[in-house]
């Protein structure tokens, strides 16, 4: 079949362009490092200082001190936590804490009054009218100061009915929905980051479409009475498989990295060929417009930088939708593949749903690229295919 020749001198010409191709198998792993390091470099802590000011009682005489037990409490929670980042630390007076407040050296700080032990040994002993008071001191307006107060809010409490064996009147449980609750920031910005690799098949196969054009090799292939559809199939071909071997590498790398996926390899491979169908699509649209190589590489810039950042490829974006069709939204960011495809990645490689529930984006991505390659296709070969 003349298709097959189109694809072995594809293949060749995408080799011979080696700083091409290399920088789209390297962008998502690079990203994926990249974002890697980010993480691991911002991961948050929150500083909570605690003045003890407890008095303590007398019990059976011996000593009791529940404000000591409250911070072994908060220490003995966060190691059973694992990943929280609160860091308790006791100081001595209350002028100290303020200080370091001010200074940005802590995000809260929580004080135990002198009649801590007292008041909850009395509602221990059923006194109803027994309140025990906490002050907690921060900026009302940080981020990091209300998220340290729920925290040890909640602590507080919980550590309140252990100690003076009553109940929760309300019991909350959380269930997470697929492997959420493991789900780290790294691993969140993963499937967006392998469509990430997809992307930049932008440039590699815009650049195989026009280069037949610019070397003039079109004409041969004209000659040969290639049709339109193998040609533009053969070099597809040949794209979807760089395509499909860039997403393996990111994966490859998220996973050495620490990324754990759930859900079928299968199932993102379907993704990630049906995406990379949809951007080869796209990429014979910038061909149909431009004459070179060169010219690809300064118009295939927009689109590109429209693909990543506005789709929630290169960091999570979220947009209202403009209308629901059959229950699915749809926003302007749909008009862009890569939307439906990380939503589907998160689908599957975060929540391990089924190939049902990503149906509405399959059906999406196949639609889109349907567009793409007619539009493409009759551009192309209006300006490069009827002339020969």
């Amino acid at each position: 079949m003349k298709i097959t020749g189109v694809i072995v001198k594809s293949f060749w010409e995408q080799i011979r362009s080696f700083w091409v191709l290399l920088l789209s198998l390297s962008m998502g792993p690079f990203f994926i490092f990249v974002y890697f390091l980010i993480m691991e470099s911002s991961k948050p802590q929150y500083n909570i200082l605690v003045v003890n000011g407890d008095s303590g009682i007398l019990e059976n005489g011996q000593p009791l001190n529940y404000g000591n037990e409250l911070l072994r409490y908060f220490s003995d929670a966060n190691l059973e936590i694992g990943s929280t980042p609160f860091v308790t630390a006791v100081i001595a007076d209350r002028n100290t804490g303020m200080d370091k407040l001010k200074n940005k050296q802590s995000d809260a700080l929580i004080i135990i009054p002198g009649s801590f032990t007292q008041s909850l040994d009395a509602r221990k002993h059923h006194d109803s009218l027994a309140i025990t008071r906490i002050e907690f001191m921060g900026d009302l307006t940080s981020a990091n100061y209300l998220i340290s107060a729920v925290w040890a809010n909640e602590m507080i409490n919980s550590f309140a009915l252990v100690t003076t064996n009553s109940k929760r009147i309300v019991e909350v449980t959380e269930t997470a929905l697929g492997v959420s609750a493991s789900i780290n920031s790294f691993d969140m910005i993963v499937p967006g980051i392998i469509i990430v690799s997809l992307i930049m098949l932008m440039f590699t196969a815009s650049i195989a479409f026009v280069a037949e054009v610019e070397n003039k090799t079109i004409m041969r292939l004209k000659l040969s009475r290639i049709s339109t559809l193998e040609f533009l199939g053969g070099i597809g071909f040949v794209q979807m498989m760089v395509g499909i071997f860039s997403v393996i590498l990111t994966l490859f790398m998220a996973t050495t990295l620490g990324f754990k996926y759930q859900g079928s390899l299968i199932m993102m491979l379907i993704i990630a060929g049906l995406t990379s169908l949809s951007i080869i699509s796209f990429s014979l649209i910038i061909a149909a417009v431009t004459k070179s190589a060169n010219e690809v590489l300064v118009v295939g810039n927009f689109p590109m930088f429209l693909f990543m950042f506005f789709t929630g490829a290169a960091f999570p974006l979220k947009s209202d939708a403009l209308f629901t069709f059959a229950g699915y939204p749809v926003t302007l960011q749909g008009l862009m593949t890569p939307t439906h495809a990380i939503s589907a990645l998160n689908k599957t490689l975060i929540m391990n749903m089924d190939m049902k529930s990503i149906l509405p984006e399959i059906t999406a991505i196949v639609m889109l690229t349907m567009v793409y390659f007619l539009a493409g296709a009759l551009i192309f070969k209006h300006r490069h295919l009827s002339r020969y």
